[in-house]
C-alpha cells in the first residue's frame, strides 16, 4: 500500500521548496523535490548519486533539477 503525502515542510531540511512529494511504501520513503543547492562542482548532466546527510539515505539527482531521496521510514 502507498500512502502520497504533499507536504511543504519535511524532516530532509527542504522546508523552503514550495511542493514537494513523500511517498511511502511500506518500511521505505521516496521524497522527491526542485533542488535548490548550489553545488560547488560539475555534476552529471542527467544522474548524479551519493549517500545522503544521514545514514541510510540515498540521493539522486535527475537532470540537476530533481532531488530524489530514498530512505527508512521512521
Amino acid at each position: 500500500m502507498t500512502n502520497l503525502d504533499i507536504t511543504s515542510g519535511s524532516r530532509f531540511g527542504m522546508e523552503s521548496t514550495p511542493s514537494s512529494i513523500l511517498m511511502r511504501f511500506g518500511k521505505r520513503e521516496l521524497f522527491i523535490c526542485r533542488d535548490f543547492y548550489k553545488r560547488l562542482y560539475r555534476s552529471n548532466p542527467i544522474l548524479e548519486c551519493n549517500a545522503g546527510i544521514q545514514a541510510g539515505h540515498l540521493e539522486i539527482l535527475l537532470f540537476r533539477k530533481w532531488l530524489v531521496v530514498m530512505s527508512k521510514a521512521h
